[in-house]
């Protein structure tokens, strides 16, 4: 994997036109690691079409898929069967572009490809992750905490703090208007499925520039 250039690519949230001409944009660049935030389903018109292009686009390029915790509800509702909470939060719309009423009926490599994803991607000048982790503690001792995985899902409270992390962390999760770019963190996640208002867009990341290509949601 290429170690000093990335492409990072914030939610998606079944928005399978928008990524695709995100994809079209960033193709000059195409040569670098790709590293994918998660949430790829949920919300948006076509989970599946979204998975389809990920996968797909992954037999050309380096791709890094990790998990959103959008993907963590639907595995959970696939395992114990209980589907309110992920259907209270964009899985109908999810199960809609199956073509099905119930997770089970997903196909087995879609299940796949979200079970395979990763929690984090840890470089030496980089921590990609999700939602981010605890501002208040450094990054390598949270990796080996026994509730990482909750925090690599869904913690929030890092967004608009300062930082004590020893390297710049890169996560999606909370939408922001625009990407946020402070002392060691960068935001992505720039509200792609929420249409109009100050949301409305699917960014990708370049580093080490730190500079932003973004596309108007089209879904």
């Amino acid at each position: 994997m290429n170690s000093e250039k990335y492409i990072v690519i914030g939610d998606i949230h079944g928005c399978a036109k928008s990524l695709d001409a995100l994809l079209g944009k960033i193709s000059p660049h195409c040569d670098r690691s790709h590293v994918f935030i998660g949430d790829y389903i949920d919300r948006g018109p076509d989970s599946s079409g979204v998975v389809n292009l990920v996968r797909t686009y992954s037999r050309s390029h380096q791709c890094v898929f990790l998990r959103g915790n959008h993907e963590s509800m639907l595995m959970e509702a696939v395992e114990t069967g209980n589907r309110t909470f992920w259907l209270m939060n964009g899985g109908m719309e999810t199960l809609d572009s199956y073509g099905t009423n119930t997770p089970d009926e997903i196909p087995a490599d879609h299940l796949r490809f979200f079970s395979e994803t990763r929690l984090w991607l840890n470089t030496p000048e980089y921590l990609f992750i999700h939602a981010g982790l605890d501002p208040k503690r450094p990054v390598d001792e949270q990796l080996s905490d026994p509730d990482i995985e909750n925090t690599a899902l869904w913690e929030r409270s890092h967004v608009h703090r300062p930082v004590v992390w020893e390297k710049t962390v890169v996560f999606g999760h909370t939408p922001v208007p625009k990407p946020l770019i402070e002392e060691r963190k960068i935001a992505i996640d720039t509200g792609c499925v929420f249409q109009g208002g100050a949301y409305g867009t699917l960014t990708a990341l370049l580093l080490p520039e730190k500079t932003f290509i973004t596309q108007v949601n089209l879904d």
